[in-house]
């Protein structure tokens, strides 16, 4: 990186002083990692500490919600070099969102590889630390050189509050100020599944879930296994129904009643869904990295599953025979929405663009609906959230993991938040 060599020798010499920067040596990774070929380098990436057995588990449930440049490029390696950081912080008894500033920031740098191979000037390590910072085996070191990161982030003035993407830049002084927002909303879902131990926070589900007039909201907490259902009348609905790891979907999977819930597991390419008597269906149907969806796709009385897999942009969606249909909507990074656009006929699918905070609806004509609801970061929701209007199409939402907030649309185009579920 290009940075003022004044600033950081500075930052280096405040660190050394407060104490604060232990040293560990840093030992060579046993291979380079290649699973991102533009960043394969002459010497092997080092070690960020010891890889643990779930990391790959954890890098798959990663990729399959990741929507930046480390979307389907997650590793166990680089989860590794994730945790080294994130546990950094935690020893510094500092919060959340120094985690995800520094974890953001090692994306845009070397997309969380310890690099030793000196690409830009004397630049080096997680964050990519010239000369200026310190030796060489200090800026290998993790845990040196997060510290290092950290003591400059704390100097920040407004840390707390400014744009992840501003903090990053203030401390990095890159060429290339605009690369960090966009990889922020990732940073923090990495930090999400590794800060307290494991989970990746709240996940948001929409339903019917007591057969009223229109849907409602839902999240999935992964740390209890928990679904926390919101009612009409704004009471609580819980239901026990998955772990830590699964991914939720919501339909009427029995073709009476209210809504229901399921999960799809990730680790084993299988749905768990709930019926109305509390008895589960299994259905094998998709596989690792793949991201579920669930609607009525053939018109019968009861919705079926399907997924979207980002590395096609292909949706494999499930019939009440067991056939499959197959729909090309979409690509790398996007996130899938299903429900009845145009009000006729089955339900079709959609998805969400984070890159543009757009919905691409796909019309049982095979047309294209664009609707512009929602930034990077959001996670999608679908149902008929005016259904007393006695109009049968879904329309979109959004919740927005900073806040805990639903931002839903209505047909007439406007909004109605709704706060449901933990921040993270």
């Amino acid at each position: 990186m290009n940075r003022p060599a004044h600033h950081l020798a500075a930052v280096t010499a405040a660190a050394l002083v407060t104490g604060a920067l232990a040293l560990a040596p840093a030992t060579q990774a046993s291979a380079a990692d290649l699973s991102n070929p533009a960043a394969i380098t002459l010497a092997p990436d080092w070690s960020c500490g010891l890889v643990q057995s779930t990391d790959q588990a954890l890098a798959g449930q990663l990729n399959t919600v990741l929507t930046g440049k480390l979307a389907g490029y997650m590793t166990a390696y680089r989860v590794s070099c994730a945790r080294a950081i994130v546990n950094t912080v935690k020893n510094r008894g500092l919060p959340h969102r120094a985690a995800v500033i520094a974890v953001t920031t090692s994306i845009v740098e070397t997309t969380l590889r310890n690099n030793p191979n000196e690409e830009d000037h004397d630049s080096v390590g997680l964050f990519q630390q010239r000369a200026t910072w310190g030796s060489f085996a200090e800026r290998m070191d993790p845990t040196w050189s997060t510290n290092a990161f950290l003591n400059a982030m704390l100097s920040v003035p407004n840390w707390q509050t400014r744009p992840i993407g501003e903090v990053c830049q203030a401390v990095q002084h890159s060429a290339l100020e605009e690369r960090y927002q966009p990889q922020a909303a990732d940073g923090e879902r990495i930090v999400n599944a590794l800060f307290s131990g494991g989970g990746s926070g709240d996940q948001p589900v929409a339903g019917n879930w007591d057969g009223g007039g229109s849907a409602n909201v839902g999240i999935f907490r992964p740390s209890t296994g928990e679904f926390h259902l919101r009612n009409d009348d704004g009471s609580l609905t819980k239901v026990y129904w998955g772990e830590n790891g699964d991914l939720p979907v919501s339909a009427n999977w029995d073709g009476a009643g209210p809504d229901n819930v399921g999960i799809f597991r990730p680790s084993t390419g299988e749905f768990h869904l709930r019926m109305d008597d509390g008895s589960i269906t299994k259905l094998n149907w998709g596989a690792n990295g793949d991201l579920p969806v669930s609607a009525n796709w053939d018109g019968g009385p009861a919705a079926n599953v399907g997924i979207f897999r980002p590395s096609t942009g292909d949706f494999h969606l499930r019939n009440d025979d067991g056939s499959i249909t197959k729909v090309n909507w979409g690509q790398q990074g996007d996130l899938p929405v299903s429900g009845n656009w145009d009000g006729a006929g089955p339900d079709n699918v959609g998805i969400f663009r984070p890159s543009t905070g757009e919905f691409h609806l796909r019309n049982d004509d095979g047309s294209l609906t664009k609707l512009n609801w929602g930034a990077n970061g959001d996670l999608p929701v679908s149902g008929n959230f005016d259904g007393a209007n006695g109009y049968p199409a879904a329309n979109v939402g959004i919740w927005r993991p900073s806040t805990a907030d639903f931002h839903l649309r209505m047909d007439d185009g406007s909004l109605i938040n709704l706060n449901w579920g933990q921040p993270h």
